[in-house]
């Protein structure tokens, strides 16, 4: 697919989709045929998500829309595929701006004259070569579609049982435990990403984080200007980098955009986290194994997270898992399971970043305008 370079640049509109689509499934298979989900194995997925539904409902009060229990297993290429129709609206607000922002096209010197101008590679080529980067690397790693809690459509939930029974092998735990706490942790996502405000607010935060990069083309013909087209292997490690794109991209106006969106996927992970654990003591044998085995897949980013992080500003480290996680104990400790079943109610109810490090700080403001049944009158009301 590299060796027809004339034919990519000749793409219209702001991303090339062929080229992403064929980019995500060869990263997602690394070349290779893929078998089909085994029927057993879908059937044993699908009772395991009926059981975790029950138990998510019990422990969250978030009962599901139509259609959102249902599970649908795919392969690692029908996951990149189907996720990236999910993604799209945000890539093509992505585009957009790059569009918008790109500066006057730098005439080509003679060895990147095969390129042509600098804002068109920016544009459909490049934005869909990393686009397919970005999926296929999270294919190859995913469990489900929320490993990375991008708002998706309504509707069911794709699991990936392949990744998931090679994690369980690979640190020994037991398939039916691993699949069971998988099933959990996507279900639990879903509850609080389909709240409408909850989504809504993501996806401000989301197309405000990739509507505000800038284009450095001096930058970006420092990045292309010694690149020899006749490579195939150097022009896929050049337009495999999102660095190339976005390291010289990225600008202070985002920083604030970044502090609230960090603010609001650690409280989504944090309160994942504690409804996963609560219910998967109950439900997974092998629990504490399970759990100890994802610490250490968390302890480094993938290229898939990296990718997402950089282009969609979805970055969840372990400091932000840790921090939401801290955030959600200091709630219940202080206001119990009914304290943090107010997190969701509304907008108004989403903490602030100061209010993450601060938990106190959150009930109090709350309990302000809005306190729990039961509690005494305060002074204005009384």
């Amino acid at each position: 697919m590299f060796g027809d370079l004339a034919r990519m640049f000749q793409s219209q509109g702001p991303v090339n989709w062929d080229v992403a689509r064929q980019t995500a499934t060869w990263v997602a298979t690394e070349g290779r045929s893929e078998p089909n989900v085994d029927p057993g194995r879908r059937v044993e997925l699908e009772e395991l998500a009926r059981v975790a539904d029950l138990h998510v409902a019990e422990a969250t009060g978030l009962a599901p829309r139509a259609g959102e229990v249902a599970v649908t297993p795919v392969t690692r290429a029908g996951w990149a595929a189907e996720s990236l129709g999910a993604y799209r609206p945000f890539l093509e607000r992505l585009a957009g701006a790059l569009e918008q922002a790109r500066p006057e096209a730098v005439e080509p010197d003679e060895p990147t004259q095969l390129l042509g101008d600098l804002g068109r590679l920016v544009g459909p080529v490049l934005l869909g070569l990393q686009s397919g980067f970005m999926l296929g690397h999270l294919a190859r790693h995913s469990f489900g579609q929320h490993d990375v809690p991008l708002p998706r459509p309504p509707g069911g939930i794709l699991l990936v049982p392949a990744n998931i029974d090679a994690f369980a092998a690979e640190w020994s735990v037991e398939r039916a435990d691993m699949a069971m706490w998988v099933c959990l942790v996507e279900i639990a996502h879903q509850r609080v990403l389909g709240l409408d405000h909850v989504r809504q607010r993501l996806t401000e935060l989301v197309e405000g984080y990739v509507s505000g990069f800038q284009i450095d083309a001096d930058a970006l013909e420092s990045s292309f200007g010694s690149l020899d087209p006749r490579d195939p292997e150097a022009l896929r490690q050049t337009l495999g980098n999102p660095e190339t794109l976005l390291g010289a991209l990225r600008t202070p106006a985002q920083d604030e955009v970044l502090a609230q969106l960090a603010t609001l996927l650690a409280a989504v992970e944090g309160y994942v986290d504690h409804v996963g654990a609560g219910v998967g003591r109950r439900l997974v044998g092998g629990f504490a194994q399970l759990t100890e085995a994802l610490r250490r897949r968390r302890a480094e980013a993938t290229d898939g997270e990296r990718f997402a992080a950089r282009l969609l500003g979805l970055e969840l480290g372990r400091d932000h898992r840790e921090r939401g996680r801290a955030f959600v104990a200091g709630v219940v400790e202080r206001a119990g399971e009914a304290g943090l079943a107010r997190l969701w109610r509304s907008a108004r109810e989403l903490p602030t970043p100061a209010e993450l490090e601060a938990p106190g700080l959150w009930l109090a403001r709350i309990d302000l305008d809005d306190p729990p049944p039961g509690a005494p009158p305060g002074p204005d009301q009384a």
